[in-house]
């Protein structure tokens, strides 16, 4: 199955249903909203409706392909264990601003304070690689050693932003509640996964899923990272094409 705008090729149900995909809360945990995308309890376990997450997966992959060609941002949040590594290597591999540490308050909301705090990291690792630190003692080296660690952590996957984002892909909105409020004050345009004990309104682009299985964490990152390689490819195509026509 592929959708509309790009190649990328969506997983089949099997391949979901492999990834753990469909497991969501117990019963008890749930919240009403995600009613919709719940297909049935099942000893007690609610049983997500994969082929609605199909669906919205699909959606969801259509809308960053088009953003991405459009020259627009997207930031991907996630700073559960279960998925941080994972999403910071796919982010590093397609190019986008990611955190995976600690949500900064303020970052969407106040991102000018946010860009000076960038902009100190990116002079200290260009002053370290350049060799202008040298002159300072070893106390003073170890003591620019650790800002730039504590910056790395706190604002290092943001280097790529120079507004705040235009998109904005949240794993688990119940871990991410300060994010996702700055992301709605924002009026940023929301993707998340969402397992059964969320409550989903507010959220452009939904996709049901459980949020803990190492198996779905890397199905879903890997769709996006296709995505986001692609339309950026074509994007870079299409504006080489029209600088030859230029040319000619």
């Amino acid at each position: 199955m592929k959708n509309d705008t790009t190649k990328v090729s969506l997983p089949k149900v099997a391949e979901m249903l492999e990834a753990g995909m469909h497991f969501g809360h117990r019963t008890y945990k749930w919240h009403p909203k995600m009613k919709p995308y719940i297909f049935e309890a099942r000893k007690g376990i609610h049983i997500i409706d994969l082929e609605k997450t199909l669906s919205k997966l699909e959606q969801a992959l259509v809308f960053i392909a088009r953003s991405i060609a459009e020259g627009k941002t997207i930031l991907m949040v996630g700073t559960k264990n279960q998925v941080k590594v994972q999403l910071k290597d796919m982010a590093l591999e397609s190019g986008v601003a990611y955190v995976v540490e600690r949500w900064l308050g303020g970052t969407l909301t106040n991102f000018n304070i946010i860009r000076n705090s960038i902009r100190a990291y990116q002079d200290l690792v260009e002053k370290k690689e350049s060799g202008k630190l040298e002159k300072y003692t070893k106390k003073e080296r170890i003591q620019f050693d650790r800002r730039i660690k504590k910056l790395s952590a706190s604002v290092g996957g943001l280097i790529t932003l120079n507004r705040p984002p235009d998109i904005i892909f949240i794993w688990d909105i119940k871990h991410e509640e300060t994010a996702l409020a700055e992301a709605k004050k924002r009026r940023i345009p929301i993707i998340a996964i969402c397992d059964t004990n969320v409550n989903p309104d507010g959220i452009e682009y939904v996709i049901p899923s459980n949020d803990d299985a190492s198996k779905a964490v890397t199905l879903v990152l890997d769709m996006i990272k296709q995505t986001v390689l692609e339309s950026k490819a074509n994007a870079k195509e299409a504006k080489d094409k029209a600088v030859e026509t230029t040319k000619e």
